[in-house]
């Protein structure tokens, strides 16, 4: 694809990807952790880790998730659903597994400081999170109708 056919993924698009994202993940989990909590007892339970059981389903399997998806489709299903996928920001190739851990352990660094590195996708010309920015990717998609073409600094 030519990449005057690409555009950058903006703001509320990615918003939408995660908000998938994130009801997908629920559909998984809740029900996972309800059948070995006996139901009711999961929603009393107050603890951020609900044990060994609460650590593997409910923060564990997430991390397996979204890395099985970024290594094998370069996004997760929310992004495919808007047609997004993260890429290399020089080279625009598929980024490489350390960018990908640098760029999930980037969210907690772009979201500690009330989400503002998350926001800050909204106003940067490439659209990038701080995320990206510390792993070095983008996340494009075919261009539908972004004002900026798709720029690496090498050619792929």
């Amino acid at each position: 694809m030519e990449l005057t056919e690409l555009e950058y993924v903006g703001f509320w698009a990615r918003v939408g990807a995660a908000l998938i994202d994130s009801m997908l993940l629920l559909l998984i989990v809740i029900p996972l952790m309800m059948i070995f909590y006996d139901g009711t007892a999961y929603w009393e339970d107050m603890r951020l880790i609900k044990g060994s059981v609460g650590l593997l389903v409910e923060w564990i399997l997430p991390v397996i998730a979204v890395f099985a998806f970024w290594l094998i489709k370069q996004a997760t299903p929310g992004k495919m659903a808007v047609a997004a996928r993260i890429v290399d920001a020089k080279t625009g190739n598929k980024p490489s597994t350390g960018q990908f851990i640098i760029r999930y352990l980037g969210y907690y660094v772009a979201m500690l400081p009330l989400f503002i590195g998350i926001i800050w996708v909204a106003f940067d010309r490439r659209k990038q999170g701080w995320h990206d920015k510390l792993a070095g990717t983008v996340v494009i998609r075919p261009k539908q109708h972004g004002p900026d073409a798709v720029r690496f600094s090498q050619s792929q």
